[in-house]
């Protein structure tokens, strides 16, 4: 159990998610993306190098850390995390696992943990983990990476994991738990559960974790899979969603936990990756290119709920008006305000502005286990 003096440091740790590893012979150029798969490795080299000159207790990498779940991909990471002076601990993302069974190219779903047997997985045999990082702090690693019997993708958690997770979590309850998820458990913007383009990102029984997660008085969740970055609270749960590595802003965070009588304190700091060789002015060109792939994305915008357009010559006009929309969002702590757009249609934008300026630099306190 904590022990309750002033002040305790407990230990101070990195995020990095979303990282899309992509070995120049991996790279598909004929997809359409928003992420710079050119710069994974280039900015995870840099990110690394920053991070071992810190006295890290250890490192959270919460899924998508390759492209498409190639084995060339997965070794090369493998290979890099094995020469961290710190621990680290990774999940799956839908960009990991894509296929239930893996062949010469792909990993399947048996092959993620015991190749990630050393970041985590304890037990090869089960994609889910759970391992006391530091005294009195607890991180539960889950997999929300499944396939339906025709081999679709889904963002959900099995039951093996739900049984896993009730018969688990009570026996943490003198700890502070951290769980660290893909999909998001929390609404990252407005009505994302329910929202045709959001949806996906969040977890599909996202209503049941937060439940059980509530009962047991957990408090902090991780996340990624969206790229942006954004801090969620409701129903006593805080959520911290990280972008990606390869997407505008090119963030990564530095949290530390230091327990003040009966509170738990956060503090975290967001660093961005500001160039690279070929890249010298990273931000503006990353946030450009967002901006000229976002029209097919901020046209199905458009044409669904709440807005509906339906005429060609409005939605590109509108679309081509909204070009940052995506990028500045991603940034975090951004204020939206288009006064050349209808007053209903600026109402709507309006309620994805940030609140209280918290995604990116913030101090949380928690109860204390």
């Amino acid at each position: 159990m904590l022990l309750f003096n002033a002040m305790i440091p407990l230990c101070r740790f990195a995020i990095a998610s979303d990282l899309h590893i992509a070995l120049p012979h991996t790279i598909d150029h004929s997809k359409p993306r928003f992420h710079l798969l050119e710069l994974s490795i280039p900015a995870l080299e840099q990110v690394l190098a920053h991070l071992e000159q810190l006295d890290l207790d250890f490192l959270l990498l919460p899924g998508d850390l390759t492209q498409d779940g190639e084995w060339d991909n997965h070794r090369w990471l493998c290979d890099r995390l094995e020469k961290l002076p710190f621990p680290t601990y990774v999940i799956p993302g839908n960009h990991d696992v894509i296929r239930p069974v893996g062949d010469d190219t792909t990993l399947g779903q048996a092959d993620f943990a015991p190749l990630y047997q050393q970041f985590g997985y304890g037990n090869p045999q089960q994609l889910y983990y759970s391992c006391e990082l530091v005294p009195g702090v607890q991180l539960v690693a889950l997999n929300s990476n499944q396939f339906d019997l025709q081999g679709k993708q889904l963002g959900c958690l099995d039951e093996e994991q739900w049984q896993w997770l009730e018969t688990s979590l009570p026996q943490w309850r003198d700890r502070f738990v951290i769980v660290m998820i893909h999909h998001n458990v929390l609404e990252h913007f407005p009505h994302q559960a329910t929202h045709p383009l959001g949806r996906r990102y969040m977890l599909d029984d996202a209503a049941r974790l937060r439940a059980l997660l509530r009962a047991n008085g957990v408090q902090l969740t991780l996340t990624g899979h969206l790229h942006i970055q954004d801090v969620a609270q409701a129903q006593g749960l805080t959520e911290i969603l990280t972008g990606s590595l390869v997407g505008y802003p090119h963030p990564y965070r530095i949290v530390e936990l230091v327990q003040e009588q009966d509170q738990i304190r956060l503090e975290m700091k967001t660093h961005r990756i500001e160039s690279l060789p070929g890249w010298e002015n990273l931000p503006e060109l990353s946030r450009d290119w967002i901006a000229a792939r976002s029209h097919p994305f901020i046209s199905r915008l458009l044409s669904g709920p709440p807005f509906h357009l339906q005429d060609k010559a409005e939605i590109e006009e509108t679309a081509n008006g909204l070009r940052y929309f995506w990028s500045d969002l991603a940034a975090g702590d951004r204020t939206f305000h288009f006064p050349h757009l209808p007053p209903e249609m600026q109402t709507h934008l309006a309620t994805f502005n940030a609140i209280g300026g918290i995604d990116n630099q913030a101090t949380f306190r928690f109860m204390a286990p």
